[in-house]
């Protein structure tokens, strides 16, 4: 069946002149009753309708069809571009000029909602920048203006500021860490040491690491009953001891107190180790999760209660765990808990 999807300038220029050359003809042939005047008609009025069409279609159409085409692909021509607009693009039907036209579209639109979203995000992290860093540099200020204006001369005022100001310089020191490591990940500067050991004495290590901070809230870390036994992965130890021991200092910030911290692992395939962490704390509520692996961002409620982390902790285990060819997810409900987890290749 006959279908004008892909019908060329050419083609159409040939159909046209036939639907105008044939009825006239016909007419002729029975106005003048012979047929030698009916083909000399035919053949003119084929010939001279075909070009008149073709170059009304080269001159009008197609030549700002090449205009389009250079528009969208923001060219400057150079001489195999020219060729293809010569000769390549005159063989292509109206439909699917269109159809390239809408692909452009359907790409330029997707760009520019990305470039919306990226000129968000560079709004957010800088903001948040000013925020971290403002916090402990006016800190840092405020008691240098008090020793100054005469609280040097009180001993214990003045031990009692230095050791405050020392405090936020370590917090401004490992923000400026944590940014000079997330821009190297970024980078793709990370260099992994693989090695096979086992996940669990890992996690026992970085329990027995924090032991203090979780007394301090009465938070049991323990492992889940069925996943003691043994599984080696292959990886860089003490990156993943890095992401680790961020996952669980979260859980501690964030846990309730006389609540509890349970890591668990799984071999899902024989390929791939599943290692989480799962706590009782205060959760963070659905609309959260899409972004709490973005540079600085916390929510209201995890503001408050860390005013000394970076922000940059989960944004680091994000990078690290990728750099791994692996996964990193969270699942979480507000008051009920956070459930953090990756995976890792086995030995």
């Amino acid at each position: 069946m006959f279908s004008t999807k892909n019908v060329t300038p050419k083609q159409l220029a040939v159909i046209t002149a036939l639907l105008l050359a044939l009825p006239i003809s016909v007419l002729v042939y029975f106005i003048e009753d012979g047929w030698l005047w009916a083909v000399g008609s035919f053949i003119i009025l084929f010939c001279g309708t075909y070009f008149l069409i073709a170059f009304i279609l080269e001159r009008f159409i197609y030549r700002k069809i090449k205009l389009i085409y250079k528009f969208i692909y923001q060219t400057k021509a150079s001489k195999k571009e020219e060729t293809y607009y010569k000769y390549v693009l005159p063989k292509k039907s109206i439909d699917e000029v269109r159809e390239d036209v809408e692909v452009w579209a359907e790409e330029n639109k997707k760009e520019i909602e990305m470039l919306r979203q990226n000129e968000q995000f560079r709004r957010e992290f800088l903001q948040n920048l000013s925020h971290e860093f403002k916090t402990p540099v006016f800190a840092i200020q405020g008691y240098i203006e008090s020793l100054l204006s005469g609280a040097m001369a009180n001993p214990e005022i003045n031990k009692k500021f230095l050791e405050k100001a020392s405090k936020n310089v370590d917090r401004l020191s490992n923000l400026l860490n944590d940014l000079d490591e997330i821009s190297s990940l970024e980078r793709g500067e990370l260099v992994l040491y693989k090695q096979p050991f086992v996940i669990q004495d890992l996690v026992k290590d970085v329990y027995e690491s924090l032991s203090i901070k979780a007394e301090e809230k009465n938070i049991r870390c323990l492992i889940k009953k069925g996943c003691e036994a043994p599984l080696t992965v292959f990886a860089d130890e003490e990156k993943i001891k890095q992401v680790v021991t961020n996952l669980i200092e979260n859980s501690l910030k964030y846990g309730k107190i006389n609540g509890s911290i349970t890591a668990s692992m799984y071999n899902t395939d024989g390929k791939h180790i599943l290692v989480e962490f799962s706590d009782d704390g205060i959760g963070i509520h659905e609309k959260y999760l899409p972004r709490i692996f973005e540079r600085f961002y916390r929510t209201d409620e995890g503001r408050s209660i860390d005013v000394t982390g970076s922000g940059l902790g989960l944004a680091i285990c994000k990078h690290i765990i990728e750099a791994h060819g692996q996964t990193i997810h969270v699942r979480s409900k507000e008051n009920i808990g956070t459930t953090v987890g990756f995976t890792l290749d086995t030995k």
